[in-house]
C-alpha cells in the first residue's frame, strides 16, 4: 500500500511506556503505518529503543522528529513538520535549516508536513506559539496556501489530545485538490474514527496507552 492510500496511522511516543503488549497489539492491529513521534522528553536513545522493538515487523515505519538533533536512516519515511499557523518562524523553516546544515539528509525518505495546530493547551501548541483560534475560512486559507504556494504533500490538522471541530476538518478536506489531509486529536472510539476518517487519514496515539481495546475499535 502506498502512502497516499493510508487511512490509519498509529503514533507511538518514545517517551511513554511502550510495553511488549502495546507493541504487539499495534503491530498486528491492521493500522497502515507506525509513526515514532512525541513533543516532549524524546531523546535519540528512546527513539532507538522503540525502533528496536518494532524493527522486525513488516509495516511502514516513520520518524517524525521534533527537533533537528538527530535523524534515523533505518526507517521508511522521515515526516518533517512545519507549523504554518505560528508567528515564530523557527517552527516554519528555522530549525529545518539547522537540520539540513548539520546532517546528511536521506532526501528520498523525506515527506514535508504542513501542520495546522488547533489546541492552544497542547504541548505542541505551547511550544510553537501557534495561533489556535482559527475559524473555518482561516484554516482553509492556511491549508490551500500550504498546498498551492509551498507544495506541501501533507496537510496535518493537529488537535493533539482533544477531539477537533468536524466542520473545520471537512472544510479543509473539501478545499484540497492535491495534498493529503491528516487529522490527529482525541480519536478514542469507532464513531470518532469513522467521522474524521471521512475527510482525512486519521492519526491515533494517546488512546493506545489508556485502552488497547478502544484503540483497536478505531481501525
Amino acid at each position: 500500500m502506498r502512502l497516499n492510500e493510508w487511512r490509519h496511522i498509529t503514533k507511538l511516543d518514545p517517551d511513554k511506556d511502550n510495553t511488549e503488549k502495546i507493541v504487539k497489539t499495534v503491530m498486528n492491529s491492521g493500522t497502515d503505518a507506525v509513526m515514532l513521534s512525541g513533543t516532549m522528553g524524546v531523546t535519540k536513545k528512546k527513539v532507538l529503543n522503540l525502533l528496536e522493538k518494532i524493527r522486525d515487523y513488516d509495516m511502514p515505519k516513520i520518524q517524525e522528529p521534533s527537533y533537528p538533533d538527530y535523524i534515523l536512516k533505518d526507517v521508511d519515511y522521515l515526516f518533517i513538520p512545519s507549523v504554518i499557523n505560528t508567528e515564530d518562524h523557527r517552527w516554519i523553516c528555522g530549525i529545518h535549516k539547522e537540520w539540513v546544515q548539520n546532517f546528511d539528509i536521506p532526501w528520498d525518505k523525506v515527506v514535508p508536513e504542513a501542520y495546522i495546530v488547533l489546541n492552544q493547551y497542547s504541548s505542541v501548541g505551547r511550544l510553537t506559539g501557534s495561533r489556535c483560534d482559527l475559524n473555518e475560512e482561516e484554516a482553509v486559507a492556511y491549508a490551500v496556501m500550504a498546498e498551492k504556494f509551498f507544495k506541501f504533500p501533507i496537510i496535518y490538522i493537529e488537535y493533539s489530545g482533544i477531539y477537533g471541530d468536524e466542520r473545520i476538518v471537512r472544510a479543509v478536506s473539501n478545499s484540497l485538490k492535491e495534498a493529503k489531509l491528516f487529522y490527529g486529536g482525541g480519536i478514542d472510539n469507532r464513531d470518532k474514527a469513522e467521522e474524521m476518517g471521512k475527510y482525512a487519514t486519521i492519526i491515533v496515539g494517546n488512546i493506545i496507552y489508556e485502552d488497547l481495546n478502544a484503540y483497536l475499535e478505531t481501525i
